[in-house]
């Protein structure tokens, strides 16, 4: 939240490379709010030091021979924007699962309901079953039993939502971390992990829907690319998918989905040397069991497969329109 005598036009500390000595935060205009914060931060950044070296972890680290956590690196500094907030704009009461703190930012910022999902974090060691788990318990709390796309009034916004959620948002970031790490094995069982989430999620939000008093809808996408040869964000569109639950258990069978472990998982370890295509189904095997179940010819998650779906390309802009589109034809026809 933005105070006064702070600024959010600073730069951060983070050297963004490994073996690179921590930065200074300099002040990117010439106010008295940003230098100002740039102190602050540099500051900060001693005293948090001073802090790690005498940790009791950071002792025994010491001992065993390992290194020590002696900074934390501070980047994308901003301010909480002043947006229509997300109930407001799309008419859909909103909660989102988030550990990773920039993206649980924009969420506050546009009002959307920040869940604690135990285990949950921003990186591999994830428990991707508690972020599915937590999500389906939110969304199965009481609600309208049909999709209802509205504008509430202003005390509405105010009040809060008592009886659940019309929409969940849930964020993994394993796979990009996996991009940036140029993990091209790790990137691929961090998808397979997703895989099985999803599976998740959908045998959770069958089980409510089943009941008759539920519909829900599932959307899967992401929100820029992170190639493995560059290492970070590039230019590509990314693949988008939504359907009915309904239509994704009729597509995969309900008794698949009713067997699917709820256990928790972690994402695989990688073993140094392992041979990416050790693993790796052929396509001649993949198509052997894929195919299309409706609406279009693709079956694959993928920039490429994706480019001849029939939405075809859009910009991010018009995500939203085009979910609530899908949520009102269904309601008409329903």
């Amino acid at each position: 939240m933005w105070r006064p005598s702070l600024s959010g036009n600073i730069s951060g500390t983070d050297p963004l490379k490994d073996n690179r000595l921590l930065l200074k935060a300099e002040a990117l205009d010439d106010s008295h709010e940003a230098r100002n914060t740039a102190a602050v931060v540099n500051e900060l950044s001693k005293e948090i030091t001073k802090i790690l070296v005498s940790h009791p972890v950071n002792a025994r680290r010491v001992a065993e021979g390992k290194n020590i956590a002696n900074v934390v690196l501070l980047r994308g500094c901003g301010i909480r924007i002043e947006v229509t907030p997300f109930l407001g704009k799309h008419g859909l009461w909103p909660c989102m699962v988030a550990p990773t703190k920039i993206i649980a930012g924009l969420g506050l910022s546009l009002g959307i309901d920040i869940l604690d999902a135990p285990g949950a974090t921003g990186d591999y060691r994830t428990l991707l079953t508690s972020k599915a788990s937590t999500i389906a318990k939110a969304l199965s709390a009481p609600l309208q039993s049909s999709p209802k796309v509205f504008v509430p009034g202003e005390d509405e916004l105010k009040a809060g939502r008592p009886d659940g959620y019309d929409f969940g948002f849930l964020h993994i970031k394993a796979i990009d971390d996996a991009g940036h790490d140029k993990a091209s094995i790790l990137k691929v069982k961090a998808l397979e992990a997703v895989d099985t989430a999803v599976g998740q999620l959908a045998r959770l939000l069958w089980e409510t829907e089943s009941s008759g008093k539920y519909q829900f809808f599932l959307c899967v996408t992401g929100d820029h690319s992170t190639p493995v040869e560059y290492g970070d964000h590039s230019f590509e569109s990314v693949p988008f998918t939504m359907c009915r639950l309904k239509d994704f258990v009729g597509a995969i069978g309900e008794s698949t989905i009713r067997q699917i472990s709820l256990d928790p998982f972690p994402i695989p370890n990688v073993k140094s040397g392992k041979d990416l295509l050790d693993d790796l189904e052929t396509k001649e095997r993949r198509d052997k069991h894929c195919q299309p179940y409706s609406g279009d010819s693709v079956y694959e998650l993928n920039e490429v497969a994706a480019a001849r779906g029939c939405l075809g390309r859009f910009p991010g802009g018009e995500m939203m329109g085009i979910i609530k589109k899908f949520l009102s034809l269904d309601a008409e026809t329903a």
